[in-house]
């Protein structure tokens, strides 16, 4: 902790677009050091974490200027990162030059130190320039193994998978404790029944099986996804594999946002199941709520990162046709494509037998089949209307449907992950627990955009009808099994922290009594 540092990238008007932030590092080649300037007001850096209170260094993110010998008298070389020293490693005073503020209260993560930054005419050596894309030497000429300001811009961003990996993972952490605590407190409290009969638990009613029990299928879906993410970012950083690259880039950034949407609306609906016991502060939901929201915004914004899904799945569908290789997460598309844009087969919309609803193969093809669509109609619409509106016009006409796309994508991925998982599993008992849950996410996710299945004739009326009561029906089976998943987490108590979502039922109302003060 003798070195604690800053990530300074985000501006005070600039965070998703940060080819566009405005902090300038100039070379100044009399004494071989760059200058760091904040040239206004909207270049202030802001919600830099450790900036505050604690960090004594910065990686500055600013656009490197070399001097040059025409009218222009500088040339922008585009965004780099620089370590700047913020504060007096002796005595933690504020560096001349450096103008560091606390950004304030926030909604949640209080314990988090977030500073805005200023800098007026800051000089650090040249070697304090990040050159692992692009160097500097001492008579100011520039180098770089990439041949463009994109493709460096591009290769420095591609470093932040890392954090966008750990978000996806964490925030799937947090859903796992809060359907933890409001399924425990929904097998421990008891709510009305039949009459002149004991009260009967509120996880027992329809209502709170459809609440929950999906969600319950959807964590442990998340689950899987991310544990291979994470695989696959360790193998992307042992063997710098350069389709393994694209490929993680768009997992994680999907994953990422994806995840951290289901979960924050899933807090609320936790908090709702578990009544008036779920608004106690002490019983969590409200605090987990707010320090998880801002999942959905840092290390890129959710509808951002879906965008970025979308281009990748672009570039594939251009490669497709173009006869070029496709990333492993894709292969669906080169595989099947011809198959899923087919039309409809008239005999198996019909199907309404478990066995074949409860079959991967059909379950599958049913995401990929959505995919498929989604994908070729627009690329039809983004031709036709680049027409007229250009590029950036037409995707933003066709941006809605663009981001349909990446989460049907994203949802094709989470259930191949769980399919997968479910064949692995070694236990025949537990393997059979897992395909019950596995099976109840893939038809909550068809019966959820049904409407779609119905407008092109994937799915008949009554094949419809048949998905929406098994859906029911393996709600109700997977509340029988809903303790065991749950404490399958393995979550202690010191993790929990909520009375109300403990181990020991017995014991909640006591120590929930106790913790108030009663």
């Amino acid at each position: 902790m003798e070195y604690t540092g800053c990530f300074a990238m985000t501006e005070l008007h600039h965070g998703s677009n940060v080819q566009g932030i405005q902090t300038v590092a100039t070379f100044d080649p009399v004494t071989d050091e760059f200058v760091i300037d904040t040239p206004n007001d909207g270049a202030i850096k802001w919600w830099i974490g450790n900036a505050a209170v604690h960090g004594k260094f910065a990686s500055v993110f600013a656009k490197l200027m070399l001097p040059t010998h025409d009218a222009k008298g500088v040339s922008d070389m585009g965004v780099h990162a620089f370590i700047v020293p913020i504060r007096d490693l002796m005595t933690h005073e504020t560096l001349p030059g450096v103008e560091i503020n606390d950004c304030g209260h926030k909604v949640g993560l209080n314990g988090v130190d977030n500073g805005a930054l200023r800098f007026r005419s800051v000089r650090i050596p040249r070697e304090n320039l990040l050159n692992r894309f692009g160097d500097v030497s001492r008579d100011g000429k520039y180098t770089s193994s990439l041949p463009t300001i994109s493709k460096r811009f591009g290769a420095t961003l591609g470093e932040l998978v890392g954090g966008r990996v750990g978000l996806a993972y964490s925030s799937n952490g947090v859903l796992k404790i809060a359907t933890t605590i409001a399924i425990r407190y929904s097998l421990l409290r008891q709510q009305f029944g039949p009459p002149k009969q004991p009260e009967i638990s509120i996880i027992d009613y329809q209502s709170h099986q459809h609440k929950l029990m999906p969600m319950l299928a959807s964590t442990y879906a998340f689950h899987f996804a991310t544990l291979h993410l994470v695989d696959k970012y360790a193998e992307m950083k042992k063997t710098h594999d350069e389709d393994l690259v694209g490929d993680v880039h768009a997992l994680s950034a999907g994953l990422k946002a994806y995840v951290t949407s289901y979960t924050a609306k899933s807090l609320s609906i936790c908090r709702e199941s578990c009544g008036g016991h779920g608004y106690a502060a002490v019983n969590r939901f409200g605090s987990l709520r707010n320090d998880h929201d801002i999942f959905q915004t840092f290390e890129g914004d959710n509808t951002v990162l879906l965008q970025q899904v979308a281009i990748d799945l672009l570039k594939q569908y251009k490669e497709k046709f173009q006869g070029g290789s496709l990333a492993v997460t894709w292969n669906y598309l080169k595989e099947s494509m011809n198959t899923y844009l087919a039309q409809p087969n008239p005999v198996t919309s019909r199907w309404e037998g478990e066995d074949h609803l409860r079959d991967p193969n059909f379950q599958l093809d049913a995401f990929r089949y959505r995919t498929s669509r989604l994908l070729q109609s627009v690329a039809a619409r983004l031709q036709k209307h680049s027409k007229n509106l250009g590029g950036f016009g037409a995707w933003n006409r066709c941006l809605n449907h663009l981001l349909t796309l990446a989460e049907s994508h994203i949802e094709s991925v989470i259930l191949e992950r769980f399919i997968e998982a479910v064949k692995s599993c070694p236990d025949e008992g537990s393997r059979n627990a897992l395909k019950l849950v596995c099976d109840l996410y893939a038809l909550d996710r068809i019966w959820n955009d049904i409407g779609t299945y119905r407008n092109v004739d994937y799915v008949a009326p009554n094949k419809a009808k048949a998905i929406h009561k098994l859906t029911v029906y393996l709600s109700f089976q997977v509340r029988n099994i809903a303790k065991e998943l749950v404490d399958a987490f393995d979550l202690p108590d010191f993790v929990i922290r909520a009375p109300i979502g403990l181990q020991t039922a017995d014991e909640a109302y006591s120590q929930y009594t106790q913790l108030v003060g009663f």
